[in-house]
């Protein structure tokens, strides 16, 4: 069944809504008797996130960190009302796990996992696109966080104060980065979206910067991609998987060029974003 690109819009456009994460959002761990589950538990329940149990195949009826365990993310949803899931595990099984959350219609799942072979995600996409209510931020991300709210991810917690400025970024350590210049230049944030750097992941530029305009708090957008044609020839591929030119299009020139006519703000340095951001709003 092929869906039309006016369908493929308006289930874009619902699941987006799904990103609007607060206070009231409970959270699962898929994977949190593991050791990444774990610690990434215990950060999210320290900054307030509502972490309402966890699944792990085979453990369903334990205990862990003092929430309930269960096999499978349909059990936990029933059970507690989760309406978000968190997802650390291993690359082989992380496409299975993302596919079960989708099954069982949760309709924000992010997966943290990097690595992830891509055929495997080409299935999950497709998936994703059929079942129409299932938001999937990542693979391979930091996650998404509302500053003071609720934290769904690895980004360090401390660096985010609540404030107007939307990030999005396909960089992880590129988002921490433009969080703690937005904090340390008094503005802060609303939502902190780290999309994820593969060639197939669930969420792009796109839908968060449309989730962004929507939001009447959030002011000013920061959004970090790839430069793309430093390195390699047109055609090619950089190192990462999401960095690709081909035909003249997608090289750092053209991309800078293009932002700068529809009237973005662009810094040519990473120290910058920050103090850009806060002139281009004052300035306004």
């Amino acid at each position: 069944m092929r869906l039309s690109k006016v369908c493929l819009s308006e289930i874009y456009a619902q699941t987006r809504k799904n990103m609007l994460i607060g206070k009231d959002t409970k959270v699962i761990i898929q994977g949190m008797t593991g050791k990444q589950g774990t610690f990434h538990a215990m950060g999210a329940m320290d900054y307030g996130t509502q972490v309402v149990g966890g699944v792990t195949p085979g453990k369903g009826g334990t205990t862990h960190l003092g929430l309930p365990i269960f096999d499978n993310v349909g059990e936990a949803m029933e059970a507690t009302g989760a309406d978000a899931t968190a997802i650390y595990v291993p690359p082989f099984a992380a496409a299975a796990s993302i596919e079960e959350a989708i099954e069982a219609e949760i309709p924000l799942a992010v997966c943290i996992t990097e690595g992830i072979p891509e055929m495997d995600m080409v299935r999950v996409k497709t998936k994703l696109v059929r079942q129409g209510k299932t938001r999937l931020i990542g693979p391979n991300c930091p996650g998404i966080i509302r500053a003071g709210q609720c934290k769904i991810g690895i980004m360090p917690a401390d660096i985010h104060t609540d404030g107007i400025i939307g990030i999005v970024s396909k960089s992880g350590t590129l988002t921490y980065e433009a969080v703690q210049q937005t904090t340390e230049v008094g503005l802060g944030q609303t939502y902190c979206i780290g999309i994820g750097g593969d060639a197939f992941s669930g969420t792009n530029f796109i839908d968060a910067l449309e989730l962004f305009l929507e939001d009447p708090k959030t002011r000013g957008i920061l959004m970090i991609g790839f430069i793309a044609g430093v390195t390699a020839p047109p055609g090619r591929r950089m190192g990462h998987a999401g960095a690709i030119i081909s035909g003249g299009k997608g090289t750092a020139a053209a991309k800078i060029a293009a932002m700068k006519d529809a009237g973005i703000h662009v810094t040519n340095s990473p120290a910058s974003m920050g103090k850009t951001i806060l002139r281009s709003i004052i300035n306004k």
